[in-house]
C-alpha cells in the first residue's frame, strides 16, 4: 500500500448491519486530518506484514495450540474452536465470504458509498487509512460508531477487526491528542528492546483506547545496507529495524510483544520481505525479489515471530524468482502453502497486502485476485478501496457452488479469522 507522509498536526469502518442512517455515519467520521503520499498520488499507506500475539481484553495473552489454533490461557482450547464453528455454521454462504475481506474507510473523509457496500458485503473488518489528526477520544467515537452494525449470527454479534497502519516516523495515521509522535522503524531500532517493548506497550494502549484492534506492523523486511534508500518501499522511509536479521528480529519482536501486553494484535510483514527490492509494489508493477531464498536469514524475523504466535502475516505483492518465479507472492501456492504454512508452521491468518488499488495486481481482474489470493492460502483479502469488494466476493462465491474443496478452503480461512476475533475478545458465544 502507499505510504503517507506523516504531517504535524495542523493543528472505517463498515456499516455493517443496522439500521443506522449512513448519513448519520458520515457525520460522524467527519473531523479528521488530511493525508499525503510522499512525493506521489494520495492513496493510504501499504505495505505492511506483523508479528506477535493477540490478548482477550482483560485476560492473559493467548498462545498457540498444538493444531495451531491461538486460544486464551483463561480458557481451554476447546472454548474457541467450539465458538467459532458454532458461529461458522450459522452463517450463510455470503456472510462466510464477508469476513475474508478487510476494506479500507478513509479516517479522514469516508464516504456513503464506502460505508453501503462494506455493509451490503458483510465485510468483516475495516483499516482506516489516510492521516487522523483527530486523537484518541475522536478515534474512538468514530469506531464506536460503526461498530455496532457489525453482523449477527444466531443472535451473537461477530465483531469487527479494526486496524490501521501505525509503524511509526511517516507510517502513522493516527495522531492528535491522546497519540504519540511514533519515531520510524531505524531510531525504534537504536532502542534496547527493553525500552522498545515498554514503549510499544504505550503506543498499542492509545491504539486501544482508539477502539483499534490490530496494528498492520512491525515491518520485518531487512534491508541490506548496500541498498539502503535504494529500497523504495521500505529504506526510502527508514521503516527497516536494521540491515541484517538479528536487529530485525530482536526488535520486530520486542515491538509486538510491547502490542501483546497491551492487548492489541500485531502483523508481521511482508513476507517474505521488501528488503531486497527497488520497487514499490503500491506504485510499479512486476517488482522482483532475485535474492531470497526459502534458506535466507532475512527469513529469521518472520519465524521468529511466528514461533511467538504471530497472529497475522501479511503476504508482498512481489515476486521472488527464487521461491516462484511464475506468481507474485500473494498468489503463490508455494510462498504460502509451502514456505509460510508448511516450512515455518504459520497456523494464523495470511493476510494479503493491497490488493485493490496497488499497480502490481492491476494486469489482474479484482475477481482474478480475490480468487488466486484465495486459491493459493491465504485468508484476508485487504483492499485500500471498496469498490471492488463487490466483484471479489461474487466471484469466490460462485467458485465455492462449483468446487467443494474451494468452499472446503474457504471455511478453513474463515474458521482461521473467527478464531483471532474471539481471542481479541470480539467474538463471543455465551
Amino acid at each position: 500500500m502507499r505510504i503517507r507522509v506523516r504531517q504535524r498536526p495542523r493543528g472505517r469502518r463498515t456499516a455493517l448491519r443496522t439500521g443506522v442512517p449512513l448519513t448519520t455515519l458520515a457525520l460522524a467520521v467527519a473531523g479528521c486530518g488530511a493525508s499525503v503520499t510522499p512525493g506521489a498520488t494520495t492513496t493510504s499507506l501499504r505495505n505492511t506484514v506483523a508479528t506477535q500475539g493477540t490478548s482477550t481484553p482483560g485476560a492473559t495473552s493467548p498462545t498457540p495450540s498444538p493444531t495451531g489454533t491461538a486460544t486464551a490461557h483463561t480458557a481451554p482450547m476447546a472454548t474457541a474452536t467450539s465458538c467459532t464453528d458454532q458461529i461458522l455454521a450459522g452463517m450463510t454462504t455470503a456472510q462466510r465470504v464477508g469476513q475474508l475481506f478487510m476494506g479500507g474507510v478513509n479516517a479522514a473523509k469516508p464516504d456513503q458509498a464506502q460505508l453501503r457496500i462494506l455493509r451490503d458485503n458483510h465485510v468483516g473488518s475495516v483499516m482506516l487509512t489516510g492521516r487522523s489528526s483527530a486523537g484518541t477520544a475522536a478515534t474512538r467515537k468514530i469506531v464506536d460508531g460503526f461498530r455496532g452494525q457489525a453482523d449477527r449470527v444466531g443472535g451473537k454479534q461477530v465483531g469487527l477487526v479494526v486496524a490501521t497502519d501505525q509503524e511509526g516516523g511517516k507510517v502513522q495515521v493516527l495522531n492528535g491528542p491522546g497519540f504519540s509522535a511514533m519515531p520510524n522503524g531505524v531510531t525504534q531500532g537504536k532502542k534496547s528492546t527493553t525500552m522498545l517493548r515498554a514503549e510499544a506497550a504505550i503506543w498499542a494502549q492509545q491504539l486501544k483506547r482508539a477502539g483499534v484492534d490490530l496494528n498492520l506492523a512491525p515491518v520485518a523486511d531487512v534491508v541490506p545496507a548496500s541498498l539502503g534508500t535504494r529500497n523504495i518501499p521500505i529504506g526510502s522511509f527508514q521503516r527497516e529495524y536494521g540491515n541484517t536479521p538479528g536487529p530485525v528480529t530482536s526488535h520486530t519482536g520486542a515491538f509486538a510483544a510491547g502490542f501483546k501486553q497491551s492487548g492489541v494484535m500485531t502483523t508481521l510483514k511482508h513476507f517474505p520481505g521488501l528488503g531486497q527490492v527497488i520497487g514499490n509494489t503500491d506504485t510499479t508493477a512486476n517488482v522482483v525479489d532475485s535474492v531470497t531464498t526459502s534458506t535466507s536469514a532475512s527469513l529469521d524475523p518472520f519465524k521468529s515471530g511466528i514461533q511467538a504466535g504471530s497472529p497475522f502475516v501479511m503476504v508482498s505483492s512481489a515476486t521472488y524468482n527464487k521461491i516462484d518465479a511464475q506468481h507474485i507472492a500473494a498468489f503463490s501456492p508455494t510462498v504460502i502453502g509451502q514456505l509460510l504454512r508448511g516450512q515455518m508452521g504459520f497456523k494464523g491468518v495470511v493476510i494479503s497486502d493491497d490488493i485493490g488499488n496497488a499497480v502490481a495486481v492491476r494486469s489482474f481482474t479484482p475477481a482474478q485476485r480475490a480468487l488466486n489470493f484465495t486459491s493459493a492460502g491465504g485468508d484476508m483479502i485487504l483492499t485500500v478501496r471498496p469498490d471492488v469488494i463487490p466483484a471479489m466476493a461474487q466471484a469466490i462465491q460462485t467458485r465455492m457452488g462449483q468446487d467443494a474443496s474451494y468452499r472446503a478452503k474457504i471455511d478453513d480461512s474463515v474458521r482461521r479469522i473467527l478464531d483471532a476475533k474471539h481471542n481479541a475478545g470480539l467474538l463471543q458465544c455465551s
